[in-house]
């Protein structure tokens, strides 16, 4: 659906794109992991066509007028406008169809209520994001491109955005999204391309690529420091908490000996950092 092929980019402060190389295919999620200032913003706005790239090529196999809808940095609303009034105007200006039910449609397909009244200005930042995504889908592309999507939303903002990512992914929309954190990356992404410095420096399948680097594991329960299965792998202990370190292949057994022991684990999270993506395979 989109490849892009060795794509560079320079500015007065230096290179931001270095040989960079990217496919999107429909109904697969893929997610763009990097430092702040890594290349990610550059590489959406190539992708968009909002900047020419220096050398590199970009092919979007699609018919349609809009082919790519992003949401990039933030949301631009008119906060002192409704979300219906919001996407009635961007409707209009895409040529997008803007009737009472077709814009009533663009909220209930992102989750948003219809008897919201307000201003933006007052909704929650997951709000708002869902509302920005609205309006990139208007006139039905096929890609959605998010830049930190995440950036400054609760936790329960996060998981409900992830479930509705994973929806529209589900609709056959090929999706791209950024971040800085692994977590929601991890959570939502069927594959990962890792940038820094705008070179691609590692990318596969999601499970594939994490699961070959995940020593740790922090498990959660009631008194689980007790636990005598735990004790030959443990690295840190706290109330209720504990950090132990084993492959990914052992991890099935032990939660397993760990519930036979009694210990009803509430998490089990990976631990893993950016910079073990980044730095043994970085070329």
């Amino acid at each position: 659906m989109l490849q892009a092929t060795d794509l560079n980019k320079s500015y007065k402060s230096g290179k931001a794109l270095h040989n960079f190389s990217i496919q999107l295919k429909s109904g697969v999620i893929a997610g763009l992991l990097g430092r702040n200032g890594a290349g990610k913003t550059t590489l959406f706005k190539i992708l968009c066509g909002l900047v020419t790239p220096d050398h590199g090529t970009l092919a979007i196999a699609s018919k349609r007028a809009k082919p790519i809808g992003a949401v990039i940095e933030q949301p631009g609303l008119y906060s002192y406008l409704t979300a219906y009034e919001n996407l009635k105007i961007f409707a209009q200006i895409q040529k997008a169809p803007a009737d009472l039910k077709s814009v009533e449609g663009y909220l209930e397909s992102v989750g948003l209520p219809l008897n919201r009244k307000d201003p933006v200005r007052n909704f929650s930042m997951g709000m708002k994001q869902r509302l920005g995504i609205a309006i990139a889908l208007l006139n039905d592309p096929e890609i959605l491109i998010l830049d930190e999507p995440f950036s400054g939303l609760d936790p329960t903002g996060v998981a409900s955005l992830i479930k509705l990512i994973k929806e529209l992914a589900a609709q056959d929309i090929a999706i791209l999204l950024s971040s800085h954190l692994m977590t929601e990356l991890q959570k939502c992404c069927d594959y990962l391309y890792v940038i820094d410095g705008g070179i691609l420096v590692n990318e596969g399948e999601t499970n594939t690529l994490l699961d070959g680097l995940i020593s740790v594991y922090t498990l959660t329960a009631t008194n689980i420091q007790a636990c005598a299965v735990l004790q030959p792998y443990l690295l840190t202990t706290e109330k209720n908490t504990v950090s132990i370190t084993c492959s990914s292949e052992q991890i099935p057994a032990i939660l397993q000996n760990v519930l036979e022991e009694g210990f009803a684990v509430t998490s089990c999270v990976p631990n893993i950092t950016l910079e073990q993506l980044v730095i043994p395979l970085a070329k």
